[in-house]
């Protein structure tokens, strides 16, 4: 009777654990997802959530602050900090948006020719327009139009076929990172420096980061041999290397590769195996007289190589500027057909990238022609963007170079200037006792005295025993010089209050 019964308190305990693994726990931090609490992307992290909440006390003249505004320096986005839109792709555009208006008796009177013709364009050959799903890759008119401009960008044939249009560039790490990482075994080659949606995608997916140092000492050059010992270290280790990423321009970092430099990687990828993912979204960003951009689709078709490539494009850099508009796209090149055909299908659970953003990544890569209505004030706003990009990186690297135990390479592109930080001992110290790297109090405390927004070095990787901080410059080229005047206020104070170097 005793055993029957324990038994049957036996069963009653087992059914018991059973129903707990099957029943929902309370929702908290600690039953979602590990991968996704682990997962951090420094641009838009601790500091910036700080920066917002102080941007809305400061709205609300909650109290007094040592200053009037937040700068936003974060995060490329340039039109948050006063970059005017291109005014050819905001008519193209608006007509695309509210096609009425080309029925309307005045629309010449309205809009340029060649805008009109544009808009016309797009619609006759987009069914449903901008508020229907589009082909999941993309509207095709649109990918054959961007194949034709990659054409001519580079002298070598593209295929709409391997052009995917995607929300911005990121939806295309996504993608790739998905498709590749098969277990925690699987890994990449990523740059530190590097832009964190490349730590923070592989966290998510499961894969492994497998670092390798960009150069400071040589203008953040990217050295073939350091790849080599890091794609041999981590095979020692029983990773699987799938892929290499390379952002050129680069982010945070702002230095360009050669073509020499380039055709070195795409040999190391073809001979290896691995896919390369170039993020070339800063092509149009190159300052330096004598640097020029050369995809990396240019260098593998010029070699003749089978190195599996994904290159990377969008609308929110350069000098277009829409990030909000969440255009882009990645040419996906020497990829079997069936794994195109798993790409397609990854692009088909969203059902497809926003047919806006796809019609202003179209513009972005066949902007209007010598000749036509709107070109010469299209290439007066283009050129005046990005000179004035080029004054105001010289005036950030000059005035950072000027600081005590500061050091910033040139920024050769991209948007951003990636300056090493030396601070005093105590510094160091009182950021250690509060669990954080003493870049995060540096930028922590520049944020509290100036409003500025600027992000950790740490937030993105380096080498160790050095502490850096990202900032762009965009801010409009009459407030940069004012912005370089209070972070050097503010460094020379913060040195003092912990002791001096």
């Amino acid at each position: 009777m005793a055993a029957a019964a324990s038994r049957g308190l036996s069963a009653a305990a087992g059914e018991a654990a059973q129903l707990r693994d099957v029943v929902a726990p309370k929702l908290s931090v600690a039953t979602i997802k590990p991968r996704v609490v682990a997962a951090e992307y420094a641009v838009r992290g601790e500091i910036v959530r700080r920066a917002q909440l102080l941007e809305d006390e400061l709205q609300a003249g909650k109290r007094k602050f040592p200053f009037e505004k937040v700068v936003w320096c974060n995060i490329g986005n340039p039109q948050i900090l006063g970059q005017k839109p291109i005014t050819y792709f905001r008519q193209v555009l608006c007509l695309c948006e509210y096609p009425q208006l080309l029925d309307h008796p005045q629309i010449g009177a309205l809009f340029p020719a060649d805008v009109i013709e544009r808009a016309r364009v797009f619609l006759s050959d987009i069914p449903g327009g901008v508020g229907a799903y589009s082909d999941s890759a993309g509207a095709l008119v649109l990918r054959k139009q961007i194949a034709a401009a990659i054409e001519r960008r580079d002298g070598y044939p593209a295929s709409p076929d391997e052009i995917y249009l995607t929300d911005g560039a990121s939806p295309a790490v996504h993608y790739m990172m998905e498709m590749l990482m098969r277990s925690g075994q699987d890994a990449f080659l990523v740059p530190i420096p590097q832009y964190p949606l490349y730590s923070a995608t592989l966290t998510l997916y499961g894969g492994r980061l497998v670092p390798y140092e960009l150069d400071e000492a040589a203008g953040w050059g990217l050295n073939v041999d350091n790849l080599q010992a890091q794609l041999a270290a981590a095979q020692q280790q029983g990773l699987c290397v799938r892929g290499l990423v390379v952002i050129n321009p680069g982010n945070p970092t702002g230095q360009c590769l050669g073509a020499d430099n380039q055709a070195e990687i795409v040999r190391f990828c073809e001979q290896h195996g691995l896919v390369l993912i170039a993020d070339e979204v800063y092509q149009a960003n190159i300052y330096a007289a004598d640097r020029t951009f050369t995809s990396f689709k240019q260098m593998v078709r010029q070699l003749e190589s089978s190195a599996m490539l994904v290159s990377l494009h969008s609308t929110s850099k350069g000098f277009v500027g829409e990030c909000g508009r969440r255009g882009g796209y990645m040419e996906v090149v020497n990829f079997p057909p069936d794994v195109h055909e798993q790409i397609l299908k990854l692009a088909s659970i969203n059902l497809c990238p926003n047919v806006s953003g796809q019609i202003c990544c179209t513009l972005m890569m066949t902007p209007p022609e010598e000749g036509e209505p709107s070109y010469d004030l299209y290439v007066q706003e283009r050129d005046a963007v990005l000179g004035s990009l080029a004054r105001r990186a010289a005036t950030l690297v000059e005035g950072l170079n000027q600081l005590e135990g500061v050091s910033c390479n040139a920024a050769e592109g991209a948007l951003y200037a990636f300056p090493r930080i030396t601070l005093p001992a105590k510094a160091v110290a009182a950021a250690e006792a509060l669990g954080k790297p003493g870049d995060w109090l540096y930028c922590s405390e520049l944020l509290e005295a100036t409003g500025i927004v600027v992000v950790p070095g740490s937030g993105f990787g380096q080498a160790a025993g050095s502490l850096h901080f990202r900032t762009t410059f965009l801010p409009p080229e009459e407030d940069i010089e004012g912005v370089v005047r209070k972070l050097g206020v503010f460094h020379k104070a913060f040195l003092e209050r912990y002791g001096g170097l």
